[in-house]
């Protein structure tokens, strides 16, 4: 553990704030399971980690508490969060609504030659991740390719509401991806959208966005009966695809 959070720590940019760069690691450490659902996290330990003092180890948490990762529990420590499945399908109804609009606005307008490119770029670098299943790699492509999106239709301030709402999905989107959701049908379906925008098609761009948006409601109900410990306990039952014909009708549409 304590290895890749130096590595992610040194990934980070030495200009930015100690406290910014430590949200980043811990944040991106919950998300790829370092720090597991339910693991105690103890300020101490981190700030003996990184050489630096508890402040910023602290006003870390208090980021990551905001944004539904960790629960600090007064006079009994710190926790990361288990998934929770509510705060997921919430998360996916903001997200899938603010990028169909970005699509839609891309195919309505164009986007710009050099975005474009840029796109098609990203798809060739995804797509030679699926041999080696490189799924870290294309994670992060993942995420290059929709900020491009959001901002080759100048919307800034679209892509920040889309990072704000991420935290809840990244962690299920990181675990699908090697064990449920295979990485070509990730790619296929961005080359969906790309091949919509560029034949301004906005309604097919609107329909492969949506379609790529709910691949995770395929996926978590496979990953609660695989992972339990992961996910809340009270919601595995509710949550469940076979019980809730509501979420598979909408996972299938």
């Amino acid at each position: 553990m304590h290895a890749t959070l130096q590595t992610l720590w040194q990934e980070t940019h030495e200009r930015d704030p100690v406290r910014q760069r430590l949200f980043h690691v811990l944040r991106q450490s919950i998300i790829q399971m370092v720090l597991a659902p339910g693991q105690a996290l103890s300020e101490k330990e981190l700030a003996d980690t990184f050489s630096v003092s508890r402040q910023p180890v602290r006003e870390a948490f208090i980021r990551l508490s905001e944004a539904g990762l960790v629960e600090v529990k007064p006079q009994r420590g710190t926790y990361v969060v288990k998934i929770s499945q509510r705060a997921v399908l919430e998360a996916r109804f903001v997200r899938e609504a603010v990028e169909v609009a970005i699509v839609k606005m891309a195919a309505e307008k164009g986007l710009d030659p050099g975005v474009l490119t840029d796109l098609h770029d990203l798809l060739a670098r995804q797509r030679r991740c699926i041999e080696p299943n490189d799924n870290e790699r294309f994670y992060r492509l993942d995420e290059t390719f929709h900020r491009t999106l959001s901002l080759g239709v100048k919307q800034q301030a679209a892509w920040k509401v889309i990072e704000e709402v991420r935290a809840q999905l990244d962690r299920v989107r990181y675990l699908s991806v090697p064990h449920s959701t295979p990485l070509e049908r990730l790619v296929d379906q961005h080359a969906s959208i790309v091949a919509a925008i560029e034949e301004r098609d906005a309604s097919r761009a609107e329909q492969a966005m949506s379609l790529h948006l709910r691949e995770i409601l395929v996926s978590m109900p496979d990953l609660v009966r695989r992972f339990p410990n992961l996910f809340e306990a009270q919601e595995n039952q509710r949550f469940d695809e076979q019980e809730n014909p509501a979420l598979k009708q909408e996972a299938i549409q």
